[in-house]
């Protein structure tokens, strides 16, 4: 059965389906309500601390999920809309593109040191998650881990 998990709470859950009955609409969170749920090819254990943000297959953010205020500073009216890589000013290791491996390709990316920079905001070294939308859709979940 698959593994699926909130960007918003973290809640991880199981289920047969990933739909809402006989709609294809997506499955949503049983425990905070959040719209969509993001599929796991294995389970998967975020940190306490780890902040979540959902992007669309153009990688602007559309959703912020718990842990990113903390991180970054900045809330959901500063983040929805733009670009991920500008917003969070993320500085991969060697200048790698780990965002466009994980959307171009369908694959994860897991454990990516990653300094996050958000606008005015002091550097934050970060471990990087990065999940591709198993739909049609596309998109990506992007977990980080502070350090």
């Amino acid at each position: 059965m698959p593994n699926f998990i909130c960007p918003n709470c973290g809640n991880r859950s199981i289920a047969t389906d990933r739909t809402s009955g006989f709609r294809d609409q997506p499955k949503g969170c049983a425990r905070c309500g959040f719209g969509f749920l993001f599929e796991l090819l294995d389970d998967y254990y975020p940190a306490p601390n780890a902040a979540f943000v959902v992007c669309d297959a153009d990688a602007r953010v559309i959703g912020c999920g718990r842990g990113v205020r903390e991180l970054v500073g900045l809330g959901d009216s500063d983040l929805i809309g733009r670009p991920v890589r500008d917003v969070l000013g993320l500085e991969f290791q060697n200048g790698d593109d780990h965002i466009g491996t994980a959307l171009e390709w369908g694959v994860r990316v897991l454990d990516k040191p990653v300094v996050v920079h958000a606008e005015g905001d002091r550097p934050e070294p970060a471990q990087a998650d990065i999940f591709p939308a198993y739909d049609e859709d596309g998109g990506l979940l992007l977990v980080l881990t502070p350090r």
